[in-house]
């Protein structure tokens, strides 16, 4: 996500910051770059334009001008007008529990729709309590969405509502007659998308906002058709009046145009995000952190919540306390890569670290395939192995090199990083090394 748009902000800031005293003539040279980078990702070009013009009046300024660093300042100018860009965080979405409310997903076919309804559903009884959902099979022209939205919410446990009405508004008003009757509280519609705009679907979709009075309508589209995204967006917006954008396929090669876009030309802004295939792949969208993200700056933000959400908090203070007495064990370093994996993609967590752009990626060299591999090798010892590493002699590696897959150098390399990091963790709990409460580096 953003990959190439940030390399090129990454040369270009370097640059600046590399100089004591900036010029009018540096300033021009960087947003002449600045504006290449971002039609390149895909932006509009009028907005490129403002934006460009609008940091030009900035950078140049007295205050950044006779700065100390003011190339950090110009950084910090264009972080600013990309949070401007992409919008504030002030959309709130608001269920109540004591009524019905309603939640209607629009878009083209291909989008990712279908899924994005089901992922929605998911947030937000995770999200809201007393919250029960109910799907609700619109579309009934694409061959075996209904079908698809019923696969997603028996994986969720969440009913779906389909009726074989051809009457798209009746069948979204017999939903909400459903709901009261069966006491479900959040409708969320999946209606029916077309490979291009038409009358006849724009004319369906007005038909159940009418039927519906939806509290919410949310356009979904997909990160990597760029430009063409923004333009649809517009012309639903100017039809229907959506109250947010939902971008799928953010975990792609996107090269952001749209999430870049899209606020400034329909004036909705972007609120969630689809960041995988998984059902719980779906986030919310702060721009400040996509900023951030844009600008090497890294997300720790997200980061954070993304470990809290998938780490067990009593589990991660016994760890601790292992971790104290030196007994931590090849289980509990399974049960840790288990609960690394909840978080997400390796090189998706690597990415929210500050000055981790493509190139840096590049040279960590971040491979699902090692995890996979330690994984086996821990798997295929025994439980009284994983308890005891010191029982492993050469006939067991072999035997587990075996079982795993791998070979003995890549038993005989686990074991020794796992006797390093044994050690390096009882240092860290040696109060003699901590100095003052801290590590001293």
């Amino acid at each position: 996500m953003f990959n190439s748009l940030q390399d090129k902000f990454d040369g270009i800031f370097r640059k600046l910051k590399g100089r004591g005293k900036l010029s009018e003539d540096n300033i021009k040279d960087a947003m002449r770059e600045i504006k290449r980078a971002l039609l390149e990702a895909d932006v509009n070009f009028k907005i490129v334009k403002n934006f460009v013009q609008q940091v030009s009046e900035k950078a140049v300024g007295q205050e950044v001008m006779k700065s100390l660093t003011p190339g950090h300042q110009v950084v910090k100018i264009v972080h600013e007008q990309l949070i401007t860009l992409m919008g504030t965080n002030n959309f709130e979405l608001k269920l109540n529990d004591n009524r019905i409310n309603t939640i209607m997903m629009v878009g083209l076919q291909g989008s990712g729709k279908t899924t994005t309804t089901a992922k929605l559903a998911s947030l937000t009884r995770k999200k809201f309590s007393g919250i029960r959902p109910l799907l609700v099979a619109c579309d009934i022209y694409r061959p075996a969405a209904i079908e698809q939205l019923k696969v997603l919410g028996k994986q969720l446990d969440i009913p779906v509502f389909s009726d074989k009405s051809r009457n798209v508004a009746k069948i979204a008003k017999k939903a909400v007659k459903f709901a009261e009757k069966e006491n479900h509280n959040l409708l969320i519609f999946d209606t029916a998308g077309r490979l291009h705009i038409d009358e006849k679907l724009m004319k369906e979709l007005q038909d159940v906002k009418k039927a519906i009075q939806p509290d919410y309508i949310m356009f979904v589209a997909d990160a990597m058709t760029g430009q063409d995204a923004v333009n649809v967006a517009r012309e639903f917006n100017d039809l229907l009046e959506f109250s947010g954008v939902i971008l799928t396929k953010m975990d792609s090669d996107a090269r952001g145009g749209a999430a870049l876009s899209i606020k400034a030309v329909t004036g909705k802004p972007v609120i969630y995000v689809g960041m995988g295939e998984k059902i719980s792949d779906l986030e919310e969208f702060h721009p400040d952190r996509m900023a951030n993200r844009i600008l090497g700056m890294g997300d720790i933000l997200s980061l954070i919540e993304k470990a809290e959400s998938a780490v067990d908090e009593e589990e991660a203070l016994k760890m601790a306390e292992k971790l104290k007495k030196n007994q931590f064990t090849f289980s509990d370093f399974l049960s840790q890569l288990d609960q690394l994996k909840k978080m997400g993609p390796m090189d998706q967590l690597m990415g929210m670290l500050p000055g981790m752009n493509s190139k840096a990626m590049k040279d960590v060299n971040v491979d699902e395939k090692d995890m996979k591999h330690i994984e086996a090798i821990i798997l295929s010892m025994t439980p009284r192995e994983r308890d005891k590493p010191a029982l492993i002699n050469g006939s067991r590696r072999k035997r587990i090199a075996v079982g795993s897959g791998t070979s003995v150098q890549q038993v005989n390399r686990l074991l020794k990083q796992f006797e390093q990091m044994k050690k390096m963790m009882k240092k860290f709990n040696n109060p003699k090394f901590m100095k003052g409460g801290a590590f001293p580096f």
